[in-house]
């Protein structure tokens, strides 16, 4: 069980940050796989429950490998709510959407929000538009335990917001993050060889934080 896996004892921390290694290949019975986010703020170790969550995880893994996440931000920071990321460079060009306008759009997945996790302070969702299913590669931390989200409404659907793992290394990371200022900024879209200007976003970091990379480093 996942809970069973977040109790790390010093030593335990200690080997896993001196001998931290990136794998290839997830075994197709693991059931929790280990990430680690490199940000210009510092990692963020992330444990992905693939036993409850297999679809939202496999999305986030596939993403993770296909280099989608290197050199994004965190675009959307809401104090007592979430940090949101994973579709924006810190030039704040959206990613799917500029990927969409090149032919290659991303596939969306089913929505897990029936999986028995809760989106409570320290776990990660899949970030989605109204429709459930509608879930690609964007994903927020919860900074706040969240209830709202596992309560179907019709603002999000009639259905609640798939978690699929939690923050178990990086808080004091995750901290800086949620208390940056914020303010709103344009996002750009590339199309072609043009780079047009999309929607304002809200809630944006007026100093924006790099995820350098996410690697899988371990799996149970």
């Amino acid at each position: 069980m996942l809970k069973q896996l977040l109790i790390l004892s010093p030593l335990c921390v200690v080997l896993t940050a001196c001998v931290q290694r990136t794998l290839d290949k997830v075994p197709d019975d693991a059931r929790v796989v280990r990430v680690v986010l490199k940000t210009s703020e510092g990692d963020i170790t992330l444990e992905l429950d693939r036993e409850h969550a297999p679809v939202s995880t496999d999305n986030f893994l596939h993403h993770a490998k296909a280099g989608h996440y290197d050199n994004t931000t965190f675009q959307r920071v809401i104090p007592n709510f979430v940090i949101q990321g994973g579709s924006h460079t810190p030039e704040l060009i959206n990613l799917p959407e500029s990927d969409a306008a090149a032919g290659i759009k991303d596939t969306p997945i089913r929505d897990e929000w029936h999986n028995g996790l809760k989106n409570v302070k320290g776990t990660v969702g899949v970030g989605r538009d109204t429709d459930p299913d509608s879930g690609t590669r964007e994903f927020y931390i919860n900074v706040a335990d969240n209830p709202k989200l596992d309560t179907p409404r019709e603002v999000s659907g009639n259905a609640g917001y798939a978690v699929f793992g939690r923050v178990v290394l990086g808080w004091d990371v995750v901290e800086k993050i949620r208390t940056t200022p914020t303010s709103t900024r344009p996002e750009w879209i590339r199309k072609g060889k043009e780079t047009v200007m999309g929607e304002n976003l809200k809630d944006v970091p007026v100093d924006l934080v790099t995820v350098y990379s996410v690697r899988i480093t371990a799996t149970e």
